[in-house]
C-alpha cells in the first residue's frame, strides 16, 4: 500500500486534538509538569521561557480547564506559587499524546 493510500485510509479526525494543550507554551507547561510533578512559577518560566504575562495567560487557560492545580506556599519569607497536573490534566495529556501518535503514525 502506498503512503498516499495509507493517509487516505486512516480513520483519524484532527479535530479531536485538544486545543487547550496543543499550543506550544501550554504543551511545554504540561509536559514539564508531567516530568517534574511540581514546579514553581519561576521554575516553569526557566523551562518554558517567555515573559511573566505570557506564561501567566497560558497557565490560566490550563487552570480554567481543570488541568493544573495551583498551590501557594512559603519558602522562608518568600511566597511561591506551585503548579502540578491534576488527574484530569494527566488524563488529557495522555489522550493528547495518543491522538498525536495516531495522527503521525504511518504503518
Amino acid at each position: 500500500m502506498s503512503l498516499k493510500d495509507q493517509l487516505l485510509n486512516r480513520q483519524f479526525d484532527y479535530r479531536q486534538i485538544d486545543n487547550i494543550i496543543h499550543g506550544r507554551v501550554r504543551l511545554a507547561v504540561m509536559t514539564s509538569l508531567n516530568a517534574a510533578e511540581v514546579l514553581s512559577f519561576n521554575e516553569l518560566k526557566a523551562v518554558v521561557g517567555g515573559s511573566d504575562g505570557n506564561l501567566f495567560v497560558h497557565i490560566r487557560r490550563l487552570t480554567d480547564a481543570g488541568y493544573l492545580d495551583v498551590e501557594r506556599a512559603y519558602s522562608g519569607h518568600k511566597m511561591l506559587t506551585l503548579f502540578s497536573l491534576t488527574s484530569k490534566g494527566r488524563t488529557a495529556l495522555a489522550a493528547y499524546v495518543a491522538r498525536m501518535y495516531d495522527l503521525l503514525r504511518i504503518e
